[in-house]
């Protein structure tokens, strides 16, 4: 029987699809289709045409069917459905919208069950992740089990009318994804790499596309060099439990046997911890000679950061190697100093409390152990007072710090400051801030040291000091807005007066070694990094910044220096042992696809360059070229750092359809310097895999790591490893 005849014009479907109970023929039809997909919601169904045959129980829906659940929407050329045994037929152009954005497409299908069962041709299956499997035949059983047959899988989006194959695809003789428990198997299967077949295997199986971790081998690394000879990194992946999991990575090199690696991560409620190792076996080693018998040589690395409540946390890092060569000859790691440390810490508002301890490994050549010092511990506390009717408020602060050492002097200090500081901006906008502090350090130090130097004459026994010092910081910064820039000029000053000296040679510098005269601390009111040595003496701090900014680019320039009346505090080569100091500066140029930042101080006499760095990038992501240029004069940082002179380049080049070259160097331009390490690499990366081939030639050396040559290949694939 006919509804109307037969509804063939486009705009009569759609009149009869949003009636879906329309009249009771229709509303015998329309309900046993709802039972069918969907039993707990209603159905709307629209056609072109819509037929149904009472003798035969057959409903027959052509032309631009569309099908639609609270869950599941079903389009078609033509549908046939047999309400005597509950099957649908879909005809030309099928796609099944599942609830979790999964899409099968199909030639033809058969569905039973709601859904659940079927056969297909012509298959074709999208997943929520773009990832996608094609077969020529398949069936679903339970709404879970989809068996294909003939079939291909790829997480490579491919392109409409691109010809090409993907990146990477696996074709197998039939592949069934389990969805229960999210697995995809394969058999007789081959793995393609540009349509190129590149492994056969019987059989195979990985993770599907909505499992984010699960046990099982991750994507290798190959590689080579003149050290450890051939070597391949098969790294085993252990998903433990939600909160945890672990690798497990043995590196099988030709010459010195297997390193075995490893990582653990947990995550708790209130934090984290992390652990990662290795360790290995090898022939002894007499330098670069082999020696009889074997070395056990290892290294460990922990890392904690625990959450006690909204105040306090605590945490430790730490790292320990078995000798001073192991890192660097495995290529773990070019670290000089590995670092030990344990804290608590709170934050409330502004105030801060913190108790750490802190030790230390020296992996140089020359450094003596027992000269390396370890710290437990140092309590640190400041405390923000509450601002005043002007805005005047208090800051005080206290430090306890016990420093000791297996061999040579130990070092006890307690230090408590208070300083007072009022802000104020006057009518025509100048910044003003005074400030004054007083410091009070106590000293015990142990164990008697004679250095070359004068200064660092240390003798046993019990130092206090007493440090106040007045300061007064001015700024006036002068914004002109214009139309597409805004500009600006500020003059800045800052005047201080404390007492001079304030630095007595019992008292042991610690802290305060690596100082360095710049940009960042020109108008602080004392420049040492730490509390050992004390800036005294009346100074006049004095700079200026002009810029012009927009919303995508900015350009500035600052630019000071300090006068003083008499002060021996610094050292020869600090930039300010004289009066007048150097010229300490800064120059920012800041435009899409350029940066340039470069910091410098310049010799007030001759206005040649003490200490200059240069930081160039240039160009988009896919043309990039970075380049660093480090230029210290003798004595700029310590007294014992002799001149350097360094040029860092890096650069990539994108060549087209994912492919980029890379390359970097490092150049020490001293006159006995040269090449110190240089890299080329290519690479490819689209959405669904990263191939990395590099070669790597080190010319520096130490000990029983000599200059190396490397060459690794890391290959890492989306779904696979």
């Amino acid at each position: 029987m006919r509804l109307g005849g037969l509804l063939r014009s486009r705009h009569a479907g759609a009149a009869l699809a949003r009636l879906t109970l329309l009249l009771g023929l229709c509303c015998a039809a329309m309900a046993a289709v709802a039972q069918v997909i969907a039993p707990s919601g209603p159905v709307l169904i629209q056609a072109d045409a819509i037929v149904h045959d009472q003798a035969t129980a057959i409903v027959t829906a052509t032309g631009h069917v569309e099908v639609s659940t609270q869950t599941h929407t079903l389009l078609a050329d033509q549908l046939i459905w047999n309400q005597r045994n509950d099957r649908i037929r879909a005809v030309g152009n099928v796609a099944l919208l599942l609830p979790d954005g999964e899409v099968i497409f199909a030639d033809e299908t058969e569905l039973t069950d709601q859904f659940r069962n079927g056969t297909v041709s012509g298959l074709r299956i999208l997943l929520a992740d773009k990832s996608r499997f094609a077969a020529s035949s398949g069936t679903r059983t339970d709404g879970n089990l989809t068996e294909m047959l003939n079939a291909v899988f790829t997480a490579c989006v491919t392109c409409a009318g691109n010809p090409s194959p993907p990146a990477w695809q696996l074709k197998a003789r039939r592949i069934v994804h389990d969805k229960a428990a999210r697995t995809v198997r394969y058999e007789h299967a081959r793995f393609e790499l540009f349509g190129v077949p590149l492994l056969y295997t019987p059989y195979f199986t990985h993770p599907d596309p909505t499992v984010d971790r699960k046990t099982g081998f991750l994507a290798p690394t190959y590689g080579t060099n003149n050290k450890l000879g051939a070597m391949i990194e098969t790294p085993y992946y252990f998903a433990l439990a939600p909160d945890r999991d672990a690798t497990f990575s043995p590196l099988f090199t030709t010459r010195e046997g297997t390193v075995l690696k490893g990582e653990y991560r947990q995550a708790f409620e209130s934090g984290r911890f992390e652990t990662r190792g290795s360790i290995t076996r090898p022939r002894a080693r007499d330098g670069l000679e082999l020696a009889p018998g074997r070395d056990t040589r290892s290294h460990v690395v922990a890392v904690g950061d625990f959450r006690i409540d909204d105040m306090f946390r605590w945490g430790f890092t730490g790292a320990r190697s078995s000798d001073d060569t192991y890192l660097r000859r495995y290529e773990i790691s070019d670290d000089n100093v590995l670092i030990t440390n344990a804290y608590l810490e709170g934050i409330k508002g502004r105030n801060y409390a913190a108790a750490n301890a802190w030790s230390f490994q020296s992996l140089r050549e020359d450094d003596d152990p027992g000269q390396t010092p370890f710290v437990l511990p140092m309590l640190n506390y400041s405390l923000y007072g509450p601002q005043g009717a002007y805005g005047q408020y208090v800051l005080l602060d206290a430090n306890a710090l016990a420093l000791q050492r297996t061999e040579g002097r130990d070092v006890f200090r307690l230090s408590g400051g208070a300083t007072w500081r009022l802000p104020y901006t006057s009518p025509r906008g100048e910044v003003y801030q005074l400030s004054a502090r007083l410091r009070a350090d106590g000293y015990a130090v142990d164990g008697t040291r004679q250095s070359a130097d004068a200064d660092e004459l240390v003798v046993d026994g019990v130092e206090a000091r007493l440090l106040p010092r007045i300061a007064l910081d001015w700024r006036y910064p002068l914004v002109r807005p214009g139309p597409n820039y805004n500009f600006l000029i500020e003059p800045i000053a800052a005047f201080i007066v404390a007492p001079y000296g304030g630095n007595p040679r019992l008292i042991p510098n610690e802290d305060s070694l690596a100082f360095e005269f710049d940009d960042t601390n020109l108008f602080s009111a004392s420049r040492f990094p730490g509390r050992d040595r004390w800036e005294g003496g009346p100074r006049v701090n004095y700079g200026l910044k002009v810029g012009t900014y927009s919303s995508r680019t900015a350009a500035y320039a600052m630019i000071g220096q300090t006068i003083r009346a008499r002060d021996d505090t610094f050292a020869t080569g600090s930039g300010l042992e004289r009066s007048p100091s150097d010229y300490v500066g800064r120059i920012a140029i800041q435009w899409p696809n350029f940066d340039l930042q470069q910091r410098f101080r310049m010799d007030r006499g001759s206005f040649s360059l003490r200490r200059n760095e240069i930081d160039l990038t240039l160009g988009p992501d896919d043309a990039q070229l970075a380049a660093r240029y480090v230029f210290l004069s003798e004595g700029v940082i310590t007294d014992e750092l002799g001149e350097r002179a360094e040029m860092n380049l890096s650069s990539r080049l994108g060549i087209g359809r994912g492919w980029s070259l890379t390359g970097r160097t490092r150049h020490d331009l001293r006159d006995d310097g040269g090449l110190r390490l240089g890299a080329f690499g290519i690479e490819y990366n689209c959405d669904c895999m990263r191939v990395s081939l590099e070669a790597v030639r080190r010319l520096t050396g130490d000990r029983d790591a000599p200059p190396s040559t490397s060459i690794s290949l890391r290959v890492n694939i989306r779904h696979l490893g």
